[in-house]
């Protein structure tokens, strides 16, 4: 069997099967997909990096390229108040609001009384 460029390193596979066997929820899949997901994730990840190393020497805009392709996720006080926001337009609280809400009450349980 031809290894490709880019294959996981057999300790990494081990790690990822120990990670699924800790963190099994029932429902959540088997270790087949789990692995899978892994290393489809770890490949993506790879060949952008090998994308932004090529961008920063070319252009110099690697880092604007790995920001655009990773966004950062925005911060839970940063949902809650998107959620605050689409709330307040839209004055749902019975679809999505109630989602909102959960955010918004997770963010207050975060402050100190």
């Amino acid at each position: 069997m031809t290894e490709h460029p880019i294959s996981p390193p057999p300790e990494l596979v081990r790690e990822w099967e120990a990670n699924w066997l800790h963190s099994y929820e029932p429902g959540v899949g088997d270790i087949r997909y789990f692995v899978a997901t892994r290393a489809a994730q770890w490949g993506a990840d790879q060949e952008l990096e090998a994308c932004v190393e090529w961008a920063q020497g070319y252009a110099e805009c690697g880092d604007s390229l790995r920001a655009a392709r990773r966004p950062k996720l925005p911060s839970l006080k940063q949902q809650a108040l998107m959620g605050l926001s689409r709330i307040e337009s839209t004055g749902d609280f019975f679809s999505d609001g109630m989602k909102d809400l959960d955010t918004i009450r997770r963010a207050l349980d975060l402050l100190p009384d």
